[in-house]
């Protein structure tokens, strides 16, 4: 006879565990906007860096509207007011020289820092696992999002290497299993700089893009370049005449796939496994 047993799943996680803590203004230290998920689980965090001279409460917004599943969402605005105009209107670094003139090869140093220093603050006091950050950023907070991407596995290769040192030993599978963020998406917004790097970022990136003759068009190579930076590159190449971000349901389509094989689901309170057994 084949004797039922009920129990809880092991996978289940506490009430408790499902909210994370929300950032604070102190340590983010630049105005943001923070929502957590729809849904009462906050699994993933999605955030959203805006364009040279936008704020981050269009893009709040937007996170909200999204209504992405299990997914808290968090707006950064960038630190610096964009020189000579006075409504609101901020550049995540330095873009125009003293002329008004835009710059050919800006530094993102300044952004790259104070995104490290809010993903600590997530990571440290939020709660939140590197691999369930993502970040999706437009023209120059696209930029900044694949540079950050870039940093931060640069930072788990230098971690590698010096434990490497330290055993004495080369260890490839250790780095397979470093943390890197849960995915990137940048909308018209390219590299900065020309990576090379000893192993590729796994972090799966996205890059949205018009192409030539747009105004907005990426420059030549872009794609090779991030080739050059992460394992996974997604490509896709806005057919529309649309400039800006994806405005439409079909020009979000392809991103929202992109995040349905990213995002990281939990699963559901209170299931319960039947367990069998025969009896002789």
């Amino acid at each position: 006879m084949t004797e039922l047993h009920i129990r809880e799943s092991p996978h289940t996680t506490s009430t408790a565990s499902l909210v994370k803590c929300p950032p604070t203004q102190s340590a983010v230290i630049v105005p943001f906007l923070y929502t957590p998920s729809d849904d009462g689980t906050d699994e993933n965090l999605l955030i959203l860096l805006h364009g040279l001279g936008d704020t981050h409460k269009p893009f709040a917004r937007l996170g909200r509207q999204l209504r992405l599943p299990q997914t808290a969402v968090l707006a950064l605005r960038a630190p610096e007011q964009v020189p000579f105009l006075y409504e609101e209107s901020y550049q995540w670094y330095k873009s125009f020289d003293d002329l008004g003139e835009m710059i050919e090869r800006p530094n993102p140093t300044p952004a790259l820092d104070l995104l490290l220093k809010v993903v600590d603050h997530l990571t440290k006091d939020c709660g939140w696992p590197v691999n369930k950050i993502h970040i999706i950023g437009f023209a120059q907070g696209g930029s900044v999002a694949a540079e950050f991407g870039i940093l931060l596995w640069k930072q788990q290769l230098q971690l590698q290497r010096e434990r490497e040192r330290e055993q004495g030993t080369s260890d490839s599978t250790s780095l397979a299993k470093s943390p890197s963020l849960g995915s990137i998406v940048t909308i018209s917004g390219p590299l900065l700089s020309y990576p090379t790097l000893s192993s590729l970022n796994p972090t799966p990136l996205f890059v949205m893009h018009d192409p030539p003759p747009a105004e907005a068009a990426l420059p030549a190579g872009s794609i090779a370049a991030c080739r050059k930076a992460y394992e996974s590159v997604t490509e896709v190449k806005r057919t529309r005449k649309e400039s800006g971000m994806p405005g439409s349901k079909e020009s979000w389509e392809p991103i929202m796939r992109f995040w349905s094989t990213n995002l990281a689901r939990r699963q559901a309170e209170g299931l319960y496994e039947v367990m069998s057994s025969g009896t002789g």
